[in-house]
């Protein structure tokens, strides 16, 4: 008999038909959490994203993995997911470059102010040549600091160093000696890495240790002239602190893939701020990165119903039962 699985998110044509020969699939609207619940109830294994999974909802349930596609786990409680012996696997690896790409066009676009001068050129203001009053900041040797040198950090290191001759602070919690040996990457501590970068770049999960990482006093500590860059989580700053340091003149512009509540509320300051570059959290969203999540994130439950999944686990400890 097989498994039944339940899907949250839509999934490609052919990742749901490979899912459909190995598993039962029931397919419900991530927008009705009582729905969801009560399909998990029945079900063996749940694929999706986006949608936070409580504790209250696996209650009574006998799932046995649960596959999320994204490399972030947040939506989770996985201490409880690991006491329940669910297994939680992610999508690491398949979207490292294509996010790292989008960390990097949100530096280029701060710096040269893309979007800001792209709708001034489109609502008719370019009359002449230009003067200071659109001129942008270099990016080519400047110092780039990455809060985080994990898969990410260190695709972000790589473009920056050996394209853009960026020197390249970072702080992490072990030291990454591939960066440095090849990037010249240098680990300092967060108040250095702060006070030193012309652009500070985070790229953390969001944890209990690191929501409100950056807040009003990491600012201050900040250069007048430093971009503040976030494609990880949004919880990792606090979101009013930045907006009171943009208005303030703490620092001078900020490019945000994320942010602590999504969609942003449209009456949100940062959206009126021609030095914020907001983007709709598109990280790893191109066609050829989203179809490799969702074919590994169902190859991962596949494997972990079958109990033989052993990359992609975020809760190993479930593995050793």
């Amino acid at each position: 008999m097989k498994p039944k699985i339940v899907v949250y998110k839509a999934l490609p044509a052919d990742v749901a038909d490979y899912l459909r020969e190995h598993a039962e699939l029931i397919d419900v609207d991530a927008g009705q959490p009582g729905a969801l619940a009560a399909a998990l109830r029945g079900a063996d294994g749940a694929i999706g994203a986006s949608v936070k999974i409580t504790p209250a909802m696996l209650d009574g349930s006998r799932v046995k993995a649960l596959s999320t596609i994204s490399v972030g786990y947040d939506q989770f409680d996985v201490p409880d997911l690991t006491k329940r012996g669910i297994v939680l696997a992610h999508t690491p690896d398949v979207l490292t470059e294509s996010t790292a790409d989008t960390v990097f066009s949100l530096i280029l676009a701060s710096a040269r102010r893309v979007v800001e001068l792209a709708d001034w050129v489109k609502a008719g203001h370019w009359k002449g040549s230009i003067g200071p009053a659109q001129f942008g900041v270099d990016v080519q040797g400047k110092t780039l600091g990455i809060v985080g040198l994990g898969r990410i950090g260190g695709a972000v290191a790589r473009r920056a160093a050996l394209g853009f001759k960026m020197k390249v602070l970072y702080t992490n919690r072990t030291p990454n000696e591939a960066a440095e040996r090849h990037y010249g990457a240098r680990r300092v501590e967060l108040d250095e890495l702060l006070a030193s970068s012309d652009f500070v770049c985070l790229q953390v999960p969001l944890t209990d240790a690191t929501r409100h990482l950056i807040g009003a006093r990491q600012l201050q500590k900040m250069k007048r002239s430093a971009i503040l860059i976030n494609a990880s989580r949004g919880a990792t700053v606090d979101e009013q602190a930045l907006i009171a340091a943009l208005e303030a003149g703490t620092i001078h512009g900020a490019g945000l893939d994320v942010f602590e509540r999504e969609p942003i509320d449209p009456a949100s300051p940062l959206l009126r701020m021609p030095n914020v570059v907001a983007l709709p959290h598109i990280g790893s969203a191109t066609h050829e990165t989203r179809h490799a999540m969702a074919r590994c994130a169902a190859e991962n439950l596949v494997a972990a119903l079958a109990g033989t999944l052993d990359v992609n686990v975020v809760n190993r400890d479930v593995l050793a039962r």
